[in-house]
């Protein structure tokens, strides 16, 4: 069993290390985590104990294969929330992030799995981010950011990188949402700002920072 923070810590690593790929210095996890270094190290060095982390001298810490299995486990019971909330309580889905922090926390894997069920088995949740399933499995779709997209071409908006209520909302002003058809009309040189179509009837222009978080499939 691992407690609320720890199981935030453990979450936090694995996506620092990019599922696993690459060891995390204690600095970047105290930075994400708006923490002291002093604090992490304690906390890496309980996760370790409980065989969650593995740690290489100079190099950084690492989930371990346990540790992987529960960060996925924790991840798969956000995403599951985050999907109920906006599709039964009809929550907008700039508003979940936070409260499915909260419920990601609950322990009952019956519970969980009841609730996968009642959705119908989601393989993605409200903002395109892949739903686990209780093996830790799931789905990716070939993916990249609308900026790197060439012009003239199109593709189909599958995820957002930036998921905060701030950046959610400008989607929403703009009428982009997940599935929408995206063709890049032109390119500006002066801030590399694109003018795009939306779905064939609605022309924008969309910030380079914008595009850089707005990921693309064909």
């Amino acid at each position: 069993m691992l407690s609320y923070a720890e199981e935030n810590y453990l979450k936090t690593i694995y996506h620092l290390s990019e599922g696993g790929l690459k060891e995390v210095s204690t600095n970047a996890i105290a930075e994400e985590l708006h923490t002291k270094a002093a604090s992490v190290t304690d906390m890496i060095k309980r996760l370790a104990h409980k065989g969650m982390l593995s740690y290489k001298k100079y190099k950084g810490v690492n989930v371990s294969p346990e540790g992987k299995k529960g960060a996925l486990t924790i991840i798969r019971k956000h995403r599951l929330w985050e999907t109920f909330l906006v599709e039964q309580l009809k929550f907008h889905w700039a508003e979940v992030h936070e409260i499915a922090e909260q419920l990601e926390h609950i322990k009952s894997p019956l519970l969980i799995r009841k609730l996968d069920e009642f959705l119908g088995f989601p393989k993605y949740d409200p903002h395109g981010d892949p739903i686990p399933d209780e093996d830790g499995e799931f789905t990716t779709k070939p993916k990249k950011p609308l900026s790197t997209v060439p012009l003239g071409d199109s593709g189909t908006l599958v995820s957002v990188k930036d998921d905060s209520p701030a950046f959610l909302k400008y989607l929403d002003k703009n009428g982009l949402y997940i599935g929408a058809h995206l063709n890049v009309l032109d390119k500006v040189e002066f801030d590399g700002s694109l003018e795009v179509c939306i779905d064939t009837d609605k022309t924008i222009f969309v910030s380079k920072k914008a595009a850089e978080n707005l990921l693309i499939s064909k």
